[in-house]
Protein backbone atom coordinates (compact mmCIF):
# COMPACT_ATOMS: atom_id res chain seq x y z
CA UNK A 1 0.00 0.00 0.00
CA UNK A 2 2.43 2.27 0.61
CA UNK A 3 4.63 1.40 -2.36
CA UNK A 4 1.12 1.92 -4.35
CA UNK A 5 0.62 5.11 -2.88
CA UNK A 6 -2.86 4.43 -2.10
CA UNK A 7 -5.42 6.97 -0.25
CA UNK A 8 -6.17 6.80 3.47
CA UNK A 9 -9.78 5.26 2.52
CA UNK A 10 -7.89 2.20 0.44
CA UNK A 11 -5.96 1.47 3.68
CA UNK A 12 -9.47 1.66 5.85
CA UNK A 13 -11.17 -0.53 3.24
CA UNK A 14 -7.97 -3.22 3.14
CA UNK A 15 -7.61 -3.01 6.84
CA UNK A 16 -11.44 -4.01 7.66
CA UNK A 17 -11.32 -6.61 4.98
CA UNK A 18 -8.41 -8.33 6.99
CA UNK A 19 -9.77 -7.82 10.24
CA UNK A 20 -13.13 -9.12 8.54
CA UNK A 21 -11.05 -12.60 7.30
CA UNK A 22 -9.32 -12.52 11.18
CA UNK A 23 -12.75 -11.85 12.96
CA UNK A 24 -14.59 -14.79 11.25
CA UNK A 25 -11.58 -17.30 11.82
CA UNK A 26 -11.77 -16.52 15.84
CA UNK A 27 -15.54 -17.11 15.62
CA UNK A 28 -15.19 -20.06 13.39
CA UNK A 29 -12.58 -21.06 16.03
CA UNK A 30 -14.38 -20.42 19.58
CA UNK A 31 -17.54 -22.30 17.87
CA UNK A 32 -16.06 -25.86 17.02
CA UNK A 33 -14.67 -25.16 20.26
CA UNK A 34 -17.90 -24.99 21.73
CA UNK A 35 -19.13 -27.66 19.98
CA UNK A 36 -16.42 -30.05 20.71
CA UNK A 37 -17.39 -29.02 24.91
CA UNK A 38 -21.29 -29.99 24.03
CA UNK A 39 -21.14 -32.43 22.19
CA UNK A 40 -18.15 -34.56 21.94
CA UNK A 41 -19.67 -37.56 19.95
CA UNK A 42 -20.31 -36.91 16.54
CA UNK A 43 -23.40 -35.17 16.04
CA UNK A 44 -25.27 -34.52 11.88
CA UNK A 45 -26.24 -31.15 13.62
CA UNK A 46 -22.89 -30.45 15.39
CA UNK A 47 -21.46 -31.16 11.65
CA UNK A 48 -24.14 -28.28 10.25
CA UNK A 49 -22.66 -26.01 12.62
CA UNK A 50 -19.33 -26.18 11.94
CA UNK A 51 -19.48 -26.36 8.51
CA UNK A 52 -21.67 -23.41 7.84
CA UNK A 53 -19.18 -21.66 10.38
CA UNK A 54 -16.16 -22.57 7.94
CA UNK A 55 -18.19 -21.57 5.16
CA UNK A 56 -18.24 -18.00 6.66
CA UNK A 57 -14.50 -17.66 7.00
CA UNK A 58 -14.32 -18.65 3.01
CA UNK A 59 -16.74 -16.28 2.08
CA UNK A 60 -14.86 -13.07 3.95
CA UNK A 61 -11.76 -14.50 2.42
CA UNK A 62 -13.19 -14.47 -0.80
CA UNK A 63 -14.73 -11.08 -0.55
CA UNK A 64 -11.18 -10.03 1.22
CA UNK A 65 -9.46 -10.98 -2.48
CA UNK A 66 -11.98 -9.21 -4.31
CA UNK A 67 -11.44 -6.60 -2.32
CA UNK A 68 -7.43 -6.61 -2.68
CA UNK A 69 -8.06 -6.99 -6.64
CA UNK A 70 -9.97 -4.01 -7.15
CA UNK A 71 -8.18 -1.53 -4.98
CA UNK A 72 -4.54 -3.07 -5.63
CA UNK A 73 -5.25 -4.18 -8.84
CA UNK A 74 -4.96 -0.83 -11.24
CA UNK A 75 -2.45 0.56 -9.41
CA UNK A 76 -0.11 -2.27 -9.33
CA UNK A 77 -1.08 -2.66 -12.68
CA UNK A 78 0.06 0.25 -13.74
CA UNK A 79 3.32 0.20 -11.97
CA UNK A 80 4.83 -3.14 -13.46
CA UNK A 81 3.69 -2.80 -16.64
CA UNK A 82 3.69 1.34 -17.54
Amino acid sequence: CLWLHLTAKDWAVIIVAIAMVWTTEFINTSLEAVIDLVSPQIHPLAKVGKDVSAAAVLIAAIASILIGLLILGPPLWEKLFK
